[in-house]
């Protein structure tokens, strides 16, 4: 067992392991209560597709790609579902009417306020249950980790990057 906590450019391996433990239960908690925080009847992906939509209104499949990764064959049937299903509107570009905006529609916009809102009933619950101090100190640490990981449509900034 480690002992004496090991200096991780300037963080200890103990802080490290105390939130990949934190982590951890935030995944077995969500597999838990699945159903409040349940994307259906969207898939994860598909859903996934709607936060970058609504973070960029008028991306364009290409952008949407780069921003999930994606190769366009994929984005193109994530779309298609999306569109089937009444949440994704394609529309002819406002500066290249060959280019293609996505839109959430309104059906759209109100799933992701009815999967925020179980989820934000559910982390009332938990944080209910701690201290003020503790509210504060969680939310300050929550920030500047966010700060630190970066702009999901760039990457997570959790990777190694070479060089």
């Amino acid at each position: 067992m480690n002992e004496a906590p090991t200096a991780l450019h300037g963080h200890t391996s103990d802080d490290v392991s105390a939130i990949g433990g934190v982590l951890e239960h935030l995944e077995v908690a969500w597999e838990r209560a699945r159903g409040a925080f349940s994307t259906a009847p969207l898939s994860a992906a598909q859903t996934r597709v709607l936060y970058v939509i609504e973070r960029e209104p008028g991306i364009n499949p290409t952008a949407l790609g780069r921003s999930l990764s994606a190769a366009a064959p994929s984005v193109t049937r994530l779309c298609d579902r999306l569109q089937a299903a009444g949440f994704l509107r394609r529309a002819a570009g406002a500066q290249d009417r060959r280019e293609v905006e996505l839109e959430l529609t309104a059906a759209g916009a109100a799933h992701l306020r009815t999967i925020r809102e179980r989820r934000e009933q559910a982390l009332r619950r938990a944080m209910e249950r701690m201290t003020p101090e503790a509210r504060q100190a969680l939310v300050t640490g929550l920030e500047a980790l966010n700060a630190a990981v970066g702009d999901p449509a760039q990457g997570t900034g959790l990777t190694q990057r070479a060089g």
